[in-house]
């Protein structure tokens, strides 16, 4: 690609939609803020990418494609597509809203819809538990996969493809990157933690998309600044601000790498059905996994009511709350793990596990950066609801734990011990706890699903 020909691309790019002046804080407070509205159309305000003329057959790995998609398109019927991920898939700057909008300039004639299934800070563990509820029961076509930032958990993301591929939907991986993995696509090499998805997606013949792969050559050129202040555009793009969620210059790079993808597989798609389901790559992996109504499968003792919170009402239309130490709720089981999907916010407090009778201590995360946590038996060391982002604000959070493969019964209670929600918070966040004291004075539990890696039995 010539430097004339790349340098018109991002003034294209940065001319479609003016920088937005977003600080880090902002951008994060948006993505958690709550729940986001499951169907979505992108706002008049998206810009169109341009696939542009970037070319490098490592940006987007064909594979087997996704012929039956785009036959549906072509033939002019209605498709649905699925967006599942992390806060880069959930905000509405990162990629998502700009890929739908060129999906529908593709296909100006079809009714296409979308899903958006992005919960900020999580990842596979969390998403093949919820992949079913918030995005195959509605019957997509197609299904995004975001997961190489929060939580690249193997293991998890073949539990969501064989979902996907089990519920007739084809997938295509995509995958974002933090600052620092930009070294690594400049020097012809792919991030540790998309190595790991790559396995899954070669396994089972899904197209995949590197999506920082183009960013990460326009930094080594000089043409791009991967963190910056918000106002340090001149002679560059500007990608974030705090080197992971895109501004709306960085949100165009990355949409514009998926559709350079979609036009290549447009151009390859046979039509042909995608092959059989494959034996699983990992034998542990999480295809059994879902999350459920706690009253569908849980019994709970007195001291809980059930609220409503608008900004979650797309999670979770009904919420479980508990403000009394010592209030239960339990469920039996068969499988390997159980957790919770809750909300943090002030008044959330701690909980105890008890299985199968004996309690339980949590021991450190199964695999870094994920919310898989082994168990043992022992004295109850009370798990903490309460987190460096409750300030003043809720938030979707999630913890999972594993257990041998069995029938198991499990009992959580909200604990009588106190978090120290000073600490916690850290000495730039306590203007709120110092001004409303009474709030975090609290031990709270909002419980919106429950999680399990296996079936749930009555």
């Amino acid at each position: 690609m010539s430097y004339t020909r790349t340098l018109m691309s991002m003034l294209w790019l940065a001319a479609a939609v003016p920088v937005m002046g977003q600080n880090t804080g902002d951008l994060i407070a948006a993505s958690q803020a709550g729940a986001s509205p499951l169907y979505f159309q992108p706002a008049a305000t998206t810009p169109l990418v341009s696939a542009g003329d970037f070319r490098d057959d490592k940006e987007c790995i064909v594979r087997d494609g996704l012929p039956a998609f785009f036959a549906k398109a072509k033939a002019g019927q209605p498709v649905l597509v699925g967006f599942i991920g992390g806060s880069i898939t959930q905000g509405n700057a990162g990629y998502r809203p700009q890929v739908l909008r060129y999906l529908q300039h593709m296909f100006p004639a079809n009714t296409i819809t979308a899903l958006n299934a992005g919960v900020s800070g999580t990842g596979t563990d969390l998403g093949a538990c919820r992949v079913q509820e918030q995005v195959l029961q509605h019957r997509p076509d197609l299904v995004f996969i975001e997961f190489a930032v929060n939580g690249a958990y193997a293991e998890g993301m073949e539990g969501i493809v064989r979902q996907v591929k089990a519920a007739g939907a084809e997938a295509c991986l995509i995958y974002t990157i933090t600052g620092p993995q930009t070294k690594s696509y400049a020097a012809g090499e792919v991030p540790a933690p998309v190595q790991g998805l790559e396995k899954v997606a070669a396994h089972y013949g899904l197209p995949s998309v590197h999506m920082g792969l183009w960013p990460s050559k326009l930094e080594q050129e000089g043409k791009l600044l991967w963190k910056g202040a918000a106002n340090d555009t001149a002679g560059h793009i500007l990608f974030s601000t705090d080197g992971v969620h895109p501004l709306q210059d960085g949100g165009n790079l990355y949409a514009a790498a998926v559709a350079r993808g979609l036009e290549k597989m447009k151009g390859l798609s046979s039509g042909k059905a995608t092959r059989n389901m494959p034996a699983p790559l990992f034998p542990d992996n999480w295809a059994d996994a879902r999350m459920y109504a706690p009253r569908d499968i849980a019994r709970f003792s007195p001291g809980w009511e059930q609220v409503k919170m608008p900004q979650f009402a797309s999670w979770f239309p009904v919420i479980e709350k508990a403000a009394t130490p010592g209030a239960s709720f339990s469920f039996r089981f068969k499988g390997t793990g159980f957790g919770i999907f809750d909300i943090g916010g002030p008044e959330a407090g701690q909980i105890t596990l008890e299985v199968d009778g004996r309690p339980m201590q949590v021991q450190p995360p199964l695999i870094a950066g994920t919310q898989v946590y082994r168990l043992r038996e022992g004295d109850s060391i009370p798990v903490n609801r309460f987190n460096g982002y409750c300030n003043n604000r809720y938030r979707g959070q999630h913890q999972l734990f594993l257990l041998p493969e069995g029938v198991h019964t499990v009992i959580i209670r909200v604990a009588s011990q106190k978090a120290d929600k000073r600490t916690i918070l850290g000495p730039r966040q306590l203007e709120d706890i110092s001004q409303h004291p009474e709030k975090y004075d609290q031990t709270v539990l909002y419980l919106g699903r429950i999680l399990l890696k296996g079936t749930p039995l009555k």
